[in-house]
């Protein structure tokens, strides 16, 4: 009997250690939560998972995230990681894959992230569930939160949503299901993809569901929400509160609207209207009184503690509108040095770091070189100076602003300051040398040329110079 006793506590043993060994937790894992202040400093990276490599897959990413603290970034966000519907898939140029007769040109046509065929999933394209957690865990060593891209607006025509609960989709009168449509009736464009119907309240707790899956199994920090602003409010209303009871997480909405930074909903929005500006300053389409106009609006459209996402490039501008040397030409670093001096938290999409000079492919793979140029020491400076200055910070606790020179046209200059710490962006956006004064009698240094000033009266500009100036 004490045999039999001792064997089957042995395999007990052998089998708890077993199970165990296969675990998805890892107890070793470091735990790191959303707080205000990391949101004071930090900057957001997209890492567009399929682009970033050559391989593209998760690993060659998580292998060069502890290089991304050099250039301050707190928050990593994934692309959608989410397995992509085979119906109705896009192909480049628009069209449906499905009309591509050369077989060899088909299977290039990866399809759209954004047409997902099951929330629960990892894209095989990308690796496996195990590459994934080793990337979170990664991040997590590094201080770094991960949020996912949440594409609750619509699904890929492959979702079983389709077949088990069509009555989470809009339909026309015919009772079809139909892609997103504008007010009008009109299709959006997006043909690849379903729309979500959120008068269903099955729908609105399975979409809850699926969200809260990836906080409590696999510890991801918070969601970007795509077009977030076409989902109902009542729907975040409802979402948000339910996934901040399993743990603090940051919330991205890929929107403009206000209401949605309210009662603690979304922590931060896109500053849409400022990156159209920066567009246009940098073509010389707009002033320094535009940027001062479209300052003060924010404080007539937001509240004190919402946080604006500032950015040059993401992935749509560069797919669809162009590269930051097209749209900005040579004042692509100006308004780099902008998107971080500005109130709000920068973003870094894949590639910008390295000069990206091409626009990648949407629906097939691309890659670029990974060469580190004036671009990955601009970002460098700009995440050194961001980090360590007080005047920089962006979050919920944001230093105070001062627009500059307001009657100057041609140069483009405000302060930011949190008690003796002080920062001031200039540049001059005219098409001629300027001299400046601004009647100070500190001294400063410029973190970008690093030359230093005694005060800064009598400063020489040349046309598309700027600088950003720490005060000593």
């Amino acid at each position: 009997m004490r045999k039999i006793l001792l064997a089957t506590l042995l395999i007990t043993i052998l089998f708890s250690c077993k199970k165990e060994a296969v675990s998805p937790k890892d107890t070793s894992e470091k735990i790191i939560q959303v707080n205000d202040s990391l949101l004071e400093t930090a900057v957001i990276y997209e890492a567009n998972i399929r682009q970033y490599s050559n391989e593209g897959t998760f690993n060659a990413f998580t292998k060069d995230i502890p290089q991304l603290k050099e250039l301050g970034v707190k928050i990593i966000w994934l692309m959608p990681v989410f397995p992509i519907s085979q119906t109705k898939r896009k192909a480049t140029g628009g069209d449906f894959a499905s009309l591509i007769e050369d077989e060899a040109k088909l299977d290039k046509m990866l399809g759209s992230y954004y047409a997902v065929s099951d929330f629960k999933k990892i894209n095989p394209e990308f690796g496996t569930i195990e590459d994934f957690r080793n990337l979170v865990n990664v991040a997590h060593q590094n201080d770094m939160l991960v949020i996912l891209d949440w594409v609750p607006n619509h699904t890929g025509w492959d979702h079983t949503w389709i077949k088990n609960h069509p009555e989470y989709y809009t339909k026309n009168i015919k009772g079809e299901i139909t892609d997103p449509l504008n007010e009008d009736g009109t299709p959006v464009g997006w043909a690849d993809v379903a729309d979500l119907n959120y008068d269903n309240e099955g729908l609105r707790k399975e979409m809850i569901n699926d969200m809260s899956y990836w906080i409590k199994n696999e510890g991801i920090d918070g969601f970007r929400c795509d077009v977030a602003g076409s989902v109902p409010t009542s729907f975040w209303e409802q979402a948000i509160p339910q996934l901040r009871k399993e743990k603090p997480i940051f919330m991205l909405a890929e929107a403009w609207e206000p209401e949605l930074l309210k009662d603690n909903l979304f922590d931060m929005a896109y500053a849409w209207d400022g990156h159209h500006l920066l567009n246009k300053l940098a073509k010389g389409e707009a002033n320094a009184a535009s940027w001062k106009t479209y300052m003060d609006s924010l404080n007539v459209k937001y509240e004190k503690d919402d946080i604006l996402m500032n950015f040059v490039t993401n992935h749509d501008e560069n797919s669809w509108n162009g590269t930051i040397k097209e749209r900005m030409g040579e004042n692509g670093m100006a308004m780099t040095a902008l998107s971080y001096a500005a109130p709000g938290m920068p973003l870094i999409y894949s590639g910008q770091e390295y000069g990206l000079d091409k626009r990648l492919l949407f629906f097939e793979k691309d890659s670029f070189p990974h060469t580190k140029g004036d671009m990955w020491k601009l970002l460098q400076t700009l995440a050194e100076i961001k980090q360590n200055n007080t005047a920089m910070y962006g979050g919920k606790n944001a230093s105070a602003y001062e627009n500059l020179l307001a009657d100057n046209k041609s140069i483009l200059a405000f302060k930011r300051y949190n008690g003796s710490d002080e920062v001031i962006y200039i540049a001059n956006l005219g098409n001629k040398e300027e001299i400046v004064n601004l009647n100070t009698k500190h001294p400063y240094k410029d973190v970008i040329s690093k030359k230093t000033f005694t005060d800064l009266n009598e400063i020489k500009l040349d046309k598309n110079e700027f600088m950003l100036l720490e005060k000593l």
